[in-house]
């Protein structure tokens, strides 16, 4: 295990609207030291828990070190305020340092400026540890972004690569897909037990069911990709191992699930197997070709956690206006089960045929949506003293 391993600064980006779940997933790893801000949550750890953050963090975008923050009203100031970092602490001298950049309400205003002189402090700091004027840049990425905010510089490093929410297991994809961190952020928000029924029938390419499988058995998302920092010799193959390890023993794979999906494209379907059976859950989630008329699960308490398709997505306005009556009525005819449906439809609560207990404004890519939020009897609990009292009187009987 590397013998440096220093109190860092990071940062784990979030879709807007899910700040808070993602701070509450930082807190559950262990990290209480937590500041939320829009579409980004820091917090205190050290070298592990970037491994750890990576490999658990399900609705984040990413996981980016903290290198500073400082005023940068002028080059100067950034320049030397971005020379002043021990760059050579994280980055080898072979290692590849591509700069990112953005820039909102601040003086400095050219992003490709900025970039220039970030890369240049960058190595005219490298140069003082190494003692080379040129670096060849072909060994491990450390991405590095300038973000400048009301004249305030924020220096980072990314840990992660491509984003969180490429797990690794969907390697096909249907027509507008839903992104794995908001499926699993829809999931954490329905407050879903693994003991619990859960279908979803607007299945598409699977996405949902298989999120919540994996929180069911706590599996880690991170556990079956690769990470930019997983060459970084400041982190070491050890901890990385460490944390791997963690997440192996964490694993609760003898829960019995009862989750599955459904959809009327059977295109959709055939892609959804595919990325159960790469996740390991080909034996553990069921999928059916029908239409939402017909998708009526089993179970006298569960949840419905879907997308439903809508016009600014795919489909046409009356397709989708069927879809969501279709929806109504089979919810109808589940009256112990709760619902949660993530759309921009203005109509929606109409279509199912009751007022939303709760709705929740998140964001589908740059479609802005609700989270309604359906409750079965008793509340956003009432299953489990349904399920509870229904149990008893079983016991009553034999």
């Amino acid at each position: 295990m590397t013998s440096y391993s220093p109190t860092i600064q990071l940062i784990a980006t979030s879709p807007m609207g899910l700040e808070a779940v993602v701070a509450r997933e930082v807190r559950e790893l262990g990290y209480d030291q937590v500041t939320v801000e829009n579409g980004r949550i820091t917090y205190t750890g050290d070298l592990l828990a970037i491994c750890r953050s990576n490999l658990w963090l399900r609705t984040s975008d990413r996981v980016l070190v903290r290198m500073a923050q400082f005023e940068a009203k002028s080059f100067d100031e950034l320049f030397e305020g971005v020379k002043a970092l021990p760059w050579a602490d994280w980055i080898p001298e072979d290692g590849e340092f591509p700069v990112e950049g953005r820039s909102h309400k601040s003086q400095l205003s050219s992003v490709p400026a900025c970039q220039g002189i970030v890369k240049k402090a960058v190595v005219d700091s490298m140069k003082q540890r190494y003692g080379t004027e040129w670096f060849r840049e072909t060994g491990g990425r450390y991405v590095i972004e300038v973000s400048l905010l009301n004249d305030i510089a924020t220096i980072t490093l990314d840990t992660t690569g491509p984003g969180l929410h490429k797990r690794g297991y969907r390697k096909l994809v249907t027509e507008a897909p839903l992104k794995e961190t908001m499926a699993a952020a829809m999931v954490l928000l329905s407050r879903w037990q693994p003991q619990q029924p859960l279908y979803d029938p607007f299945c598409g390419s699977g996405t949902i069911p298989i999120e919540a499988a994996m929180i069911g058995w706590n599996l880690a998302p991170g556990l079956r990709r690769s990470f930019n920092s997983e060459s970084w010799p400041l982190i070491g193959e050890e901890l990385w191992e460490q944390a791997r390890e963690e997440a192996y023993d964490s694993v609760k794979d003898d829960i019995p699930l009862q989750i599955g999906g459904s959809d009327i494209d059977a295109s959709a379907i055939e892609v959804a197997l595919a990325a159960a059976k790469a996740a390991g859950l080909a034996n553990d989630l069921t999928f059916k070709t029908i239409p939402v008329g017909k998708a009526l699960p089993t179970g006298d308490y569960g949840c419905l956690l879907t997308n439903p398709p809508y016009g600014e997505r795919l489909g046409d306005s009356g397709e989708v206006e069927r879809a969501l009556r279709q929806f109504g009525h089979m919810y109808k005819q589940l009256p112990n089960w709760s619902a949660y449906l993530l759309s921009p439809s203005k109509q929606l609560e109409h279509y199912v045929g009751r007022h939303a207990d709760k709705k929740r404004k998140l964001f589908n890519g740059r479609i802005e949506c609700n989270l309604f939020q359906f409750f079965a009897p008793g509340g956003l609990y009432g299953w489990r003293k349904g399920a509870g009292q229904a149990e008893e009187n079983g016991r009553k009987e034999t």
